[in-house]
């Protein structure tokens, strides 16, 4: 399910031929985002609100469909097809989970609807169903946004400079050692960031989306946070009585893994935008808004692009125009394609490879040698 290659947008030749490693261009762009726009249909910019409800009912309906079918029937499956029945079961219903958690990253953006209220509304109610905390996620993330690529001011993904790797990572640089990493990212990775900003910008202190009072959140903001974590504690006391009704192992079954799965799926997708070896960092010297939005890379999942409501073949445009909605987020891309040039790239390297390659090759980032000293740009390296 999704082993890359088959864009529903079909590449074209120049771009199945160019080397998805080759480095963007640094200098400054010889367009403007309103040059951007203006190549864009103007019907790409609109957002339906039955279009977008039927996407939030095409997902749960299929949610609620996989469940009635292991709830019902994998009980009378004898047992070597139980348990097969019960990983596909998990891998499935987690690809659900993370179509409705791309939903609600676009009810954060405004993408939903014309109306904040109910943006704000689904997202609030279907991310806290996931255990995520729907405000403080909208706000650090429209951050991110903000300050895409920046060294200094990025949200996520911030990529250490080599003083900064730790001793030990020169002895875990091996096939064995990244496996650990890996499996690591896949099952922690969401929750570390979510409760203690793993791999999120360093503030000096301690800092969490569930901290009201951390230094992510301005003063604006703290009710919000509250809200946002009373959603994630109101469902883990929904699921507390499912737990005492039904055995904690069906709960586990039915919502857990799955929530794992999609937990490890947001974490790979959101990696492999923004992690890749042809993308520059910048300092404050260096950075522009327009440079570091298009410092991001689009991806070809196979089916799961679909699935993934276009997330991740899409990117590049959603870092330019993160209000177009994701159902028109592909003819966004392909208009904009011939004005970007070499500013766009996108690598249809199918994903597991490039997860691999990624967390193999960005170990961090530096300046190149030999490069001026007051040049602010940084380039991913690995050698320790």
């Amino acid at each position: 399910m999704g082993g890359g290659g088959n864009m529903s947008t079909p590449t074209t030749t120049t771009e199945a031929k160019k080397n998805p490693l080759k480095r963007i261009p640094i200098s400054k762009p010889p367009f403007t985002i309103g040059d951007v726009k203006k190549v864009i249909p103007p019907h790409c910019f609109q957002r339906s609100l039955i279009r977008s409800f039927y996407y939030v009912a095409h997902d749960l309906s299929l949610a609620s469909a996989f469940y009635y079918i292991a709830s019902t029937y994998f009980h009378l499956l004898p047992s070597p097809y139980r348990y097969l029945a019960w990983v596909t079961y998990w891998i499935v219903q987690g690809c659900v989970f993370s179509g409705i958690w791309m939903i609600c990253h676009e009810c954060g953006h405004h993408a939903f609807s014309d109306y904040t209220w109910v943006d704000d509304t689904v997202g609030f109610i279907l991310h806290s169903a996931i255990l995520m905390p729907y405000f403080s996620f909208k706000y650090s993330h429209r951050r991110h946004h903000a300050n895409t690529n920046s060294i200094d001011h990025d949200e996520i993904y911030v990529p250490r400079i080599k003083s900064e790797i730790p001793w030990f990572n020169k002895y875990s640089n091996n096939p064995l050692g990244r496996i650990l990493q890996l499996v690591t990212m896949l099952t922690l990775g969401m929750p570390l960031y979510l409760i203690f900003n793993t791999t999120g910008k360093n503030y000096g202190r301690f800092a969490s989306h569930f901290d009201p009072y951390g230094p992510i959140y301005n003063d604006r903001e703290r009710l919000w946070i509250y809200i946002s974590d009373a959603g994630v504690i109101a469902t883990t006391y929904v699921l507390y009585r499912i737990a005492l009704a039904q055995g904690l192992a069906w709960v586990v079954c039915i919502y857990g893994m799955p929530l794992l799965v999609m937990n490890g799926s947001i974490i790979l997708v959101t990696l492999l935008s923004h992690t890749h070896p042809s993308v520059p960092f910048y300092d404050s010297s260096e950075w522009d808004w327009l440079r570091g939005a298009l410092a991001t890379v689009d991806r070809d999942y196979g089916v799961l692009n679909k699935v993934f409501h276009n997330f991740v073949n899409t990117h590049v445009v959603h870092h330019l125009f993160s209000t177009i909605p994701h159902y028109h987020a592909e003819e966004a891309t392909k208009a904009i394609k011939p004005l970007l040039g070499e500013y766009y790239q996108f690598d249809g390297t199918p994903f597991y490879k490039a997860f691999w390659r990624e967390t193999r090759d960005c170990l961090y980032v530096e300046k190149d040698e030999g490069s001026d000293h007051n040049n602010g740009v940084f380039w991913y390296k690995n050698k320790l």
